[in-house]
């Protein structure tokens, strides 16, 4: 299975965060495809003087998505996360990892998913810049499963 993830960080050291973030997903869950540059973004949702900085990946995974949700879970957790976002109230945090989209090949990611623990698509990456910009570098052709638009028109839409 091939997915696309979503990195940000916004407490501590951001780039060391995000770096260590990815070592532990090749550690743990596959091999990363690719990577894009890591971006500075406001935040979204929530006010906060910390800025975040994000960045998304392709990862090949031998994982299941609930098996890689459980997995980026784990490593929020190593990396000093200590609580989950609830009924949409965000707040600073050292690392979020969100799972984007999933599917048989990276050019193809259409795998729908609607359970209590994880919905795929992810439901708000269409309205976020700080999800479709990283994104955008690493895979601006490749089309939204239910929009049916490329990330790169995802994010040209948001300007």
């Amino acid at each position: 299975m091939y997915a696309y993830l979503s990195l940000g960080s916004n407490l501590g050291d951001r780039q060391a965060l995000l770096t260590e973030a990815v070592r532990l997903l090749r550690e743990r869950t596959g091999r990363v495809v690719c990577l894009s540059s890591f971006v500075e973004t406001e935040p979204w949702g929530f006010q906060s003087d910390n800025p975040f900085l994000n960045a998304a990946l392709c990862l090949e995974t031998p994982l299941d998505p609930t098996a890689l949700l459980d997995a980026t879970q784990q490593m929020e957790r190593d990396l000093g996360r200590t609580a989950k976002s609830a009924d949409g109230v965000y707040a600073d945090r050292p690392i979020d990892i969100d799972l984007l989209l999933c599917g048989d090949s990276p050019d193809r990611c259409d795998l729908l998913l609607d359970t209590p623990r994880l919905t795929l698509p992810h439901p708000l990456m269409h309205r976020r810049d700080f999800v479709l910009r990283p994104l955008a570098e690493i895979a601006p052709t490749l089309v939204h499963p239910t929009l049916h638009r490329t990330v790169a028109q995802l994010l040209a839409g948001l300007q």
